[in-house]
């Protein structure tokens, strides 16, 4: 399997060296010094130096490594209601608080970008301005996308199966939620979690976005078409008191499995050819007024 290792040059078709003091060689250029992120498995057959709008420089490798190693098989499985106060909600009760890194750091992009206004067009400090501006957005996404990958490895490495819902992100990136929703990251999530799991061979299902995962009770299956986005616990008929969030979770985890095994199973049997007494035509049956292939039939 061939694969790309970042610790990011154009010069995939010239020749490069990794040298045993940890400096990249470069044709041209020289030895450079690298804080190199892992070992990589073998040796490289490509380079490519990427300069990104932060003004860092990052060096990506093409190696070749071995067949995906697969995790030992455990029992348990999970499903996970993601949200904005809690960024995600798992079927077993536990709840994660949404780090909220952009909101963290939302004074100091104010304070960066501010400036960044004041300069005037086309002058040094302006690019100097601009490259502050880079280096405090990449900061809060690479924070965010370090913390996502510890959390996304836990999962999946604790769970034979993940379920999750297929949320709409484009559209609720388009309501008054759109700051909450970038800076939650569900997209890149659920990315991180399909990959690994089919690296360490899980199982990683998407529920139906219109699953009404909330409003459904998990112990009765009735569902509550009165329940009002600020409600968080409700109680069904049946008796049962639910957490929304919970209840959500523990839905998504029964639809991904029902739908998992309906994916899995031949639920209905074969087809099987019809008698040749039922499958003529008789002359007092109706006639369809349009053919199968499309033609009106006289």
């Amino acid at each position: 399997m061939i694969v790309s290792i970042r610790v990011r040059c154009r010069s995939a078709n010239t020749l490069f060296k990794v040298c045993d003091n940890g400096r990249l060689r470069l044709p041209k250029i020289g030895d450079l010094p690298a804080r190199w992120s892992r070992v990589l498995p073998s040796d490289p057959s490509s380079v490519t130096i990427i300069k990104d709008a932060a003004g860092r420089y990052v060096a990506s490798f093409v190696v070749t490594i071995g067949e995906d190693e697969t995790l030992p098989p455990v029992d348990s499985e999970i499903g996970i209601d993601l949200g904005l106060t809690h960024f995600a909600v798992m079927s077993d009760g536990t709840k994660i608080t949404a780090p909220k890194f952009l909101r963290r750091a939302a004074r100091k992009l104010k304070r960066s970008q501010r400036a960044l206004a004041r300069k005037q067009k086309g002058g040094n400090r302006r690019r100097k301005a601009i490259v502050r501006v880079a280096r405090a957005h990449a900061r809060v996404a690479d924070t965010r996308r370090d913390w996502q990958h510890k959390l996304s490895t836990a999962i999946i490495r604790d769970n034979q199966a993940v379920y999750v819902e297929d949320l709409c992100v484009v559209g609720l990136g388009r309501t008054r939620l759109a700051k909450s929703v970038h800076d939650a990251g569900w997209a890149a999530f659920t990315g991180m979690l399909e990959y690994k799991a089919e690296r360490y061979g899980r199982t990683f299902a998407r529920v139906d976005r219109f699953f009404p995962s909330t409003r459904m009770c998990s112990d009765c299956g009735r569902i509550n078409e009165e329940i009002a986005l600020n409600v968080r616990e409700w109680d069904c008929p049946c008796g049962s008191h639910h957490d929304r969030d919970i209840n959500a979770a523990i839905n998504i985890k029964a639809a991904g499995q029902a739908d998992f095994n309906d994916r899995r199973a031949q639920v209905r049997p074969g087809r099987v050819p019809a008698p040749r007494s039922e499958a003529v035509t008789h002359p007092d049956a109706v006639c369809s007024t349009r053919s199968v292939e499309g033609i009106l039939v006289p």
